[in-house]
């Protein structure tokens, strides 16, 4: 057989086609149900969020009386919670639902976040059965809407510094204190509120409505505007027993709840770059000048190649770590290292992003810089990009750097 016809006869693999959209396939790496869940979520956001959201960014509203029951319609508030209404979806699944939510808005997958993670599963993982059946089942369907309160005016990364505090009076609790930069909290229905008490730190079920219970909205956000925030205050609000979460003492409480919902921002914050990512490729394919695309100048691929590089990476950390967490092997340390990386990796790609659309990167017809302010916020709540720095580099190191 002639050289000729030994290199005509011998067919390597088809080559694959490349999606720019996911370059690595990290689909494949994804079972059938993720692949459904994700899918259903991208509808979704498809469907009733990417079209509206630009106008609630604008206005600084998110009609979350609307949202949420189309949210629990599909199943998503508490989903990786089991019983009581709840999916009981794995963690990658929830972590890729995040994913697709933030791709919408960064204000969605935070109402998400805390609904699920901050607000049920305090409840469903410390509260007393009685507690779990009142609560978690309107909450699941999003007609109840739930906030976190442990963030103070001058407690944040330093929750041990609370001054919320909790006393007995009889058979009751008396809460007095200020909760600040609370997602949901002007419109919540019922608020878990972090306190200190003689017994160390304890968790509180607060129904709105409650005499001292005060509600109020944050104005003036350049960021998360499509997002509710609130101030909580808390004046001589008189609670029954039953309105404490048995199941825990001390910080731990709070801090696993941060824990569960970190690893949804690890996630979350891909689909934001995602987003900024495909709008700067479209329009980078339309926009002539010099009289071609600029998506063929080798500075704009260049740009291209980095955003990619990092999305890809990024993406592919979050389904590791969703796999351990699955697994039972992810500890606190690994998700601060994944929100610290993956949100820094976004909001470079968002601003890397924001370039290639010139000046139209600065308005809301496009999603970039409104994903990019968002981002800011995200970068520092559940933990600041340099305190989860010190988590990391304590584990690396044995050494605690905070006090």
């Amino acid at each position: 057989m002639s050289s000729d016809q030994s290199s005509a006869g011998a067919k390597g693999p088809a080559k694959a086609a490349i999606d720019p959209l996911d370059f690595v396939d990290t689909r494949a790496l994804l079972s059938g149900e993720e692949r459904a869940i994700t899918d259903t979520v991208r509808r979704f956001v498809d469907d009733k969020i990417v079209n509206r959201v630009g106008g609630w960014f604008e206005n600084g509203e998110f009609p979350a009386r609307e949202i949420a029951p189309q949210l629990g319609e599909i199943g998503l508030l508490g989903m990786h919670l089991d019983g009581f209404g709840c999916a009981g979806t794995n963690a990658v699944s929830y972590g890729q639902a995040c994913l697709e939510l933030e791709a919408g808005d960064s204000g969605l997958r935070s109402f998400v976040s805390v609904q699920g993670s901050l607000a049920m599963f305090p409840i469903r993982a410390y509260g007393s059965q009685e507690q779990c059946e009142q609560w978690l089942p309107p909450m699941a369907t999003g007609s109840t809407i739930g906030c976190f309160g442990l963030t103070e005016p001058d407690s944040g990364s330093d929750p041990g510094s609370m001054r919320t505090r909790a006393r007995r009076d009889g058979s009751d609790w008396i809460l007095n204190g200020r909760k600040m930069w609370i997602t949901n909290g002007s419109i919540a229905d019922v608020a878990v509120v972090w306190a200190e008490t003689d017994e160390g730190v304890r968790g509180f079920l607060v129904p709105s409505g409650t005499p001292g219970f005060g509600q109020y909205q944050i104005h003036q956000k350049m960021s998360l505007r499509a997002s509710d925030t609130g101030e909580l205050v808390l004046d001589d609000v008189r609670l029954p027993d039953a309105a404490v979460l048995p199941g825990v003492h001390g910080l731990r409480g709070p801090l696993s709840c941060l824990t569960e919902a970190r690893f949804g921002i690890l996630f979350g914050a891909l689909g934001a770059a995602r987003a900024s990512y495909a709008a700067a490729r479209s329009y980078a394919m339309e926009r002539q000048q010099f009289g071609r695309p600029i998506a063929g100048f080798q500075l704009t691929q260049a740009k291209f190649a980095s955003m990619v590089s990092a999305l890809s990476q990024g993406t592919l950390l979050a389904l590791h770590l969703g796999r351990m967490k699955d697994d039972g092997r992810l500890a606190p340390d690994h998700v601060s290292l994944g929100k610290m990386s993956n949100v820094r990796t976004a909001l470079d790609i968002c601003r890397l992003a924001r370039t290639i659309l010139g000046a139209n990167g600065i308005s809301l017809e496009y999603p970039v810089i409104r994903h990019m302010t968002n981002l800011e916020s995200v970068l520092t709540y559940e933990g600041t990009e340099e305190v989860h720095a010190l988590v990391v580099g304590k584990a690396v190191t044995g050494l605690d750097a905070f006090r």
